[in-house]
């Protein structure tokens, strides 16, 4: 469901209207931010209250006006430190592309899905018709997929399995214990591969991006038509794409063993 099509929380969407007014205000009384929300002055006191207690908002005196709180430093320096990334993982599938002339990219798990963020393609006539950035590919029939897949929690592998294994070609897994196989291979070799899985005549290769800690944040591949990307290549392409990979992870502090 949309964002747009819920209905909003009353005191959640007042919380939320309360924070952007901050933003554009800097400082505001409990009297003013009642007026602005047209609530009464005891209703404004709890919202900012409870906003307070989670660091979101603070006093400049005590009894004094409101204005932002550290903690929303914190959130920001992590949209900040997503960007950064994001700009980072451009620069590398556009290395990559360029070397490899063919399609690039780079997804995350979100929602059940692996969702590509960025992605380089290739100048050859007869390239790839399904990637695009922002794309939800499925987990069990794409190369990033099974990378984010074999690196998630247990829940996440049920809730695939719960939710059903889609046939796109002949060649998708939707057998759960072959699945999962072939999940336990990926994590003893550290590469991924989709062969004719999702789309006909199409090959996928990905290897994982670490992030601090060692936790895979990202799956990296290649996509070419199949006879462009043979499966006898895909040991000697993953060394390849883990190269890369390395420069990424640099840069996102995992400097781990490979």
């Amino acid at each position: 469901m949309k964002p747009e099509n819920l209905n909003p929380i009353q005191s959640v969407d007042r919380a939320a209207q309360i924070l952007r007014l901050l933003s554009e205000e800097s400082t505001m009384t409990i009297t003013e931010v009642a007026r602005a929300l047209d609530v009464h002055r005891s209703t404004a006191f709890r919202l900012l209250g409870t906003l307070e207690l989670h660091s979101l908002v603070e006093q400049e005196t005590e009894r004094g006006a409101y204005r932002l709180g550290m903690a929303l430093l914190h959130m920001a320096n992590s949209v900040a430190s997503r960007m950064d990334f994001t700009k980072d993982a451009q620069a590398c599938c556009d290395a990559l592309a360029q070397h490899l002339n063919e399609t690039v990219n780079i997804a995350i798990l979100d929602d059940g899905h692996a969702v590509t963020i960025t992605q380089a393609t290739d100048d050859q006539m007869l390239s790839v018709s399904q990637q695009y950035v922002g794309q939800r590919g499925p987990l069990h029939a794409t190369s990033t997929g099974k990378m984010l897949l074999a690196h998630a929690d247990e829940e996440e592998f049920e809730r695939l399995i719960e939710r059903g294994l889609d046939s796109f070609t002949g060649m998708t897994m939707t057998d759960p214990e072959v699945l999962r196989s072939e999940l336990e291979t990926i994590r003893r070799r550290s590469w991924a591969s989709a062969v004719a899985e999702w789309e006909q005549g199409i090959n996928a290769l990905a290897v994982p991006v670490r992030g601090q800690g060692g936790r895979v944040e990202a799956a990296l591949s290649i996509t070419a038509p199949s006879f462009r990307l043979p499966e006898s290549q895909f040991a000697e392409l993953a060394e390849r794409l883990k190269e890369q990979a390395r420069t990424l992870e640099a840069r996102m502090g995992y400097l781990g063993d490979h």
